[in-house]
């Protein structure tokens, strides 16, 4: 959990927090996520996703787009020993990452967004938490 900012450089190698490097582990998966970010898995983790996503049925054509669409940018990130990653070129244009990003950790995974992406994505649904919270939720926070 929690949200932190570290900037990319021209050559794609990027900070990880060292909150997240010791839950992702020295090496771990990075794809294309929703919403115009990047999902990373520590690798136990991925092994949960890709379990998940074998009983998905061939036969339907959103289940195949889906699996292709996570599948085919999926990359094996390692850590460095400056803490650093290198994100793929095609991964930095799917999020648009330009300088500024932005590391969150929700539950299991962590999400690399682009600065103004990011702040845009938040404040439109902050307006909306009570509201999401109220139909999401049956627990007391």
């Amino acid at each position: 959990m929690g949200e932190y900012h570290h900037t990319i450089d021209a050559k794609g190698r990027l900070i990880v927090p060292a909150k997240f490097r010791s839950e992702l582990g020295p090496t771990f998966v990075l794809t294309r996520g929703l919403d115009n970010c990047l999902f990373g898995y520590p690798l136990k983790q991925w092994e949960n996703i890709q379990e998940q996503l074998a009983h998905l049925p061939t036969n339907k054509k959103d289940a195949r787009a889906f699996t292709r669409f996570f599948y085919s940018a999926a990359a094996e990130m390692i850590v460095d020993k400056q803490g650093r990653i290198n994100v793929p070129e095609n991964l930095c244009q799917f999020a648009k990452l330009t300088k500024e990003c932005v590391f969150v950790g929700v539950s299991s995974r962590i999400e690399i967004w682009d600065q103004p992406t990011w702040k845009n994505y938040m404040e439109q649904s902050a307006g909306n938490f009570d509201q999401l919270a109220e139909d999401l939720m049956d627990i007391d926070l």
